[in-house]
């Protein structure tokens, strides 16, 4: 089986980490050739993050990533430390350097679990299994070998701003490593920018890449399908926004948002 990245190696220090990678073909982006895709970079440093000293009674509630600039599909390194530590709160950051400079800083709160099913109630609602929806090839007009590398089906309402779609993939996060159900959903979520866009990718002139990616979970999620139900809005002055509600096939699990430029190339 492939995988997204290979680990050269990882020095472990008394109050951080630091990792060192190189990319496959797989991680490679839709928007540049030589440039790594959002989704599996969010996958690598949400695994720096789950393995850095893990406590049973915390999980990650919520993953803010920030993008400073190109990832460079090339060897990189990730930084991971406590920024905040707490026995009920911990906020831990994971920073990816590639060429030289940091590309995307990841920061992640580990939160308490307890026992509130007396209190629990969602409004998300649940959508239709994987297995009941027809394969979908929209996504391959993108291209780049991320995008190669993902399976996807569609709700038949789908539409430019608006729709449903799950995404899979069998590619390993990291070579010769299980990769954990967190880890491998977490790695598909940037996808939700290029599922419902409102530019149509014929139309080269326009680009649209996300800032950011913010996701925010009320449970930990599970299995190997995730499905974004996402709504893609742009304002009237170079911004755009894209909204998702997370599902695996159990049932919602969050929500994630990507902030766009959007602009005119040229």
């Amino acid at each position: 089986m492939s995988a997204y990245y290979q680990l050269l190696h990882r020095d472990i220090l008394q109050n951080k980490t630091i990792a060192h990678y190189q990319c496959n073909i797989h991680a490679q982006g839709a928007w540049n050739d030589h440039e790594q895709h959002m989704a599996p970079a969010t996958g690598i440093l949400c695994a720096e993050i789950e393995q850095f000293f893990p406590k049973s009674h915390l999980q990650i509630g919520r993953v803010s990533l920030d993008i400073f600039g190109l990832i460079h599909l090339d060897e990189f390194s990730i930084t991971t430390q406590v920024v905040r530590a707490g026995r009920t709160i911990e906020l831990i950051e994971a920073s990816m350097v590639t060429n030289g400079k940091t590309c995307i800083v990841a920061r992640a709160w580990r939160m308490q679990i307890s026992d509130t099913q007396e209190v629990a109630g969602l409004e998300d609602l649940p959508i239709e299994h994987p297995e009941l929806l027809p394969d979908w090839d929209g996504m391959q007009h993108w291209g780049g070998g991320f995008i190669d590398s993902i399976q996807t089906k569609v709700a038949p309402n789908r539409r430019a701003g608006k729709g449903l779609v799950w995404i899979n993939t069998d590619v390993d996060m990291v070579e010769n490593q299980p990769t954990s159900d967190f880890v491998h959903l977490m790695g598909l979520v940037d996808t939700a920018n290029g599922i419902v866009p409102r530019i149509e990718q014929t139309t080269v002139e326009w680009i649209f890449p996300n800032l950011d990616l913010q996701i925010h979970m009320y449970r930990e999620p599970k299995g190997r399908w995730l499905g974004l139900e996402t709504v893609q809005q742009i304002g009237n002055h170079g911004v755009g926004l894209t909204s998702s509600i997370l599902h695996d096939v159990y049932g919602t699990f969050g929500r994630s948002e990507q902030i766009l430029t959007v602009r005119k190339l040229g």
